[in-house]
């Protein structure tokens, strides 16, 4: 997954779209198809980053952890580090992120209903 560059064009005319549509602003948020599926793994409750890593084995370390950072400051999920050797650090989504739920349940059936369907 190539990231937007800020400076392009292409991000100008999403980030402009985004303030006038909020469909679009919300798909900039939770977009692509790895911050979904993150979501999705936590719907169930908290996990650690070897657990989500273990979870999505097609995902490189960088490329989750950049989503966990987009994730945590757009404020879908909260990002909770506790003081012991070694660190632990758990992910969890915020009130805002278990809104979601609705949205996931009805794209995966959404989903697999058209896929059935080809």
């Amino acid at each position: 997954m190539s990231e937007i560059k800020e400076t392009s064009t292409n991000f100008a005319n999403k980030q402009a779209l985004g303030e006038e549509c909020a469909e679009v602003y919300a798909i900039n948020l939770i977009g692509g198809q790895w911050a979904l599926v993150i979501c999705s793994w936590l719907l169930n409750g908290k996990l650690r980053f070897g657990e989500l890593k273990k979870l999505l084995p097609n995902i490189t370390e960088r490329m989750l952890t950049l989503q966990l950072r987009k994730l945590e400051e757009n404020k879908i999920i909260t990002r909770k580090v506790y003081a012991q050797v070694p660190p632990k650090v758990e992910y969890e989504l915020t009130e805002i992120g278990y809104e979601l739920k609705p949205i996931i349940l009805d794209l995966e059936k959404w989903g697999a209903r058209h896929r059935a369907s080809l």
